[in-house]
């Protein structure tokens, strides 16, 4: 049987955005966004869950320093997304819509790159107190 164990750390952060496809005319845009496609922007409180799966280790007993993950976690996701308008002040929606999904994934993606791969893990991002999506998914 594995020893795998699963660690969490939760945090939040304020942003705002704007969902529109410029390809796009207003109408199209509206119709597809509604209210998120408002051109003065709008915002969210985000909530983060970070899970990290690994065995813990003989001599710590940790599977990873959640003070560790939580320094990770300010240093490359929330010193660039906190109280930032997620469209104009970072650079990594410049080719994407800063949707929940995409989020989620861009936060992976910067955590994954120095978290140790002998790691799993996986990103939960709430964008209101119902809807949250997940990345990645483990069917």
């Amino acid at each position: 049987m594995s020893r795998k164990v699963a660690v969490f750390r939760k945090e939040h952060f304020n942003a705002a955005h704007r969902l529109y496809n410029p390809a796009w005319d207003m109408a199209k845009n509206d119709a597809v966004f509604g209210k998120c496609n408002n051109p003065n922007f709008h915002g969210h409180n985000y909530e983060l869950v970070v899970k990290v799966v690994g065995e813990p280790d003989p001599e710590t007993g940790y599977v990873m320093d959640l003070k560790i993950l939580s320094d990770l976690i300010r240093d490359e996701v929330l010193e660039h997304f906190d109280h930032r308008n997620l469209n104009l002040d970072t650079p990594f929606f410049k080719d994407s819509n800063p949707t929940a999904e995409n989020i989620c994934i861009v936060i992976y993606e910067l955590l994954r790159a120095k978290i140790d791969p002998k790691f799993d893990l996986q990103v939960r991002l709430y964008e209101t107190e119902r809807n949250f999506v997940e990345y990645p998914v483990n069917n």
